[in-house]
């Protein structure tokens, strides 16, 4: 366990806004968690590519840093992959496809660590981290124990999982089962991928995940954001029919419950924001749905570019956009 206190949230967060933390604690193990006592209730951080300070933090942060993987056979055609929460995600997913180990290939290049994953259900490319998961270790602060939560208990929705709701706050996420298979799952229905062919290699897969993604959005270590910044709204399929007789070309992806979800980058692009700035910071100029800092950024300029954007959008198509990204207040509470 180590603790460093009263130093900069630069190098955590990968927005990289200008504020101070308290204090960063690092644990390594679960004698570790055991071993760590907070007055109030630690802001659980992995590898802040989905986190900002709007403001120096009092509340302590806490990372489980513990990144073994281990491979148990489940059947002739599945593997179990145990990983700790604090394995790179992006390395996971080079390391899988080197084994020829299917089901994660399309979430190539996410940022973020293995512990991280569950909580937003990452997914890309048409597939959620939902779909390979077969349990998350939590580890409780107040019962002071792991308990293994089966996926079928996450509640994983798009974006979404028990962690934001019923159990955010209540501890960190320390390790995930993943099964994935020996056996070629391609999925090549989105754009970008649906040039190749049904029998493509799984390296070919992530190598063209790889390209589509690079081309569009910015390495955070060279202009700092946290990916994309809004969730695709998902609305009514009454709603969608009616903005589609006013907008010919927007786009869609129908849900399996009939619902339709509408790319937030294309409702904001319409809306004239790619590359525009609010001091410094501002809509990526390749990819409007990233909102980027270009140095000097704050977080009034961030309101401000949030405000508009959901204003301009929320007015042309009746569309609410919600941020994906994690904003916090001194306390480590979201604002928004």
């Amino acid at each position: 366990m180590r603790t460093f206190t009263n130093i900069s949230a630069v190098p955590y967060s990968t927005f990289r806004f200008n504020a101070q933390l308290a204090a960063v604690t690092e644990l390594d193990s679960v004698a570790d968690l055991d071993n760590f006592h907070s007055d109030t209730t630690p802001v659980v951080l992995g590898e802040g590519s989905n986190t900002i300070f709007m403001q120096d933090l009092i509340a302590p942060v806490c990372r489980f840093v513990a990144d073994s993987k281990t491979v148990t056979q489940l059947d002739p055609q599945h593997v179990l992959i145990h990983v700790e929460a604090g394995h790179n995600w992006h390395q996971l997913v080079s390391w899988a496809v080197e084994q020829q180990l299917w089901g994660i290939e399309n979430l190539a290049l996410i940022p973020g660590s293995v512990g991280a994953a569950p909580v937003q259900n990452i997914g890309a490319y048409g597939v959620e981290l939902a779909d390979s998961c077969l349990y998350v270790d939590f580890y409780h602060w107040q019962q002071r124990k792991v308990q293994r939560i089966a996926a079928g208990r996450c509640q994983f929705g798009y974006r979404d999982s028990v962690f934001k709701h019923a159990l955010a706050g209540k501890g960190i996420i320390i390790a995930v089962g993943l099964c994935l298979s020996k056996q070629p799952l391609p999925v090549l229905g989105y754009k970008g991928l649906d040039h190749l062919p049904a029998d493509a290699a799984i390296s070919s897969i992530f190598e063209q995940i790889i390209a589509v993604r690079s081309s569009k959005l910015p390495d955070p270590a060279v202009l700092a954001n946290c990916g994309s910044f809004f969730k695709n709204p998902v609305i009514a399929k009454q709603q969608y029919t009616a903005l589609k007789a006013k907008y010919a070309d927007m786009p869609c992806f129908i849900q399996a419950d009939d619902s339709v979800k509408v790319p937030a980058a294309w409702l904001i692009e319409q809306q004239g924001f790619k590359a525009k700035r609010y001091g410094d910071v501002g809509c990526y100029k390749l990819q409007p749905l990233v909102v980027v800092n270009h140095g000097a950024g704050t977080p009034a300029q961030l309101e401000q570019l949030i405000t508009a954007v959901q204003q301009q959008v929320l007015g042309a198509y009746g569309v609410q956009l919600e941020a994906e990204v994690r904003m916090l207040n001194s306390a480590g509470q979201p604002v928004r």
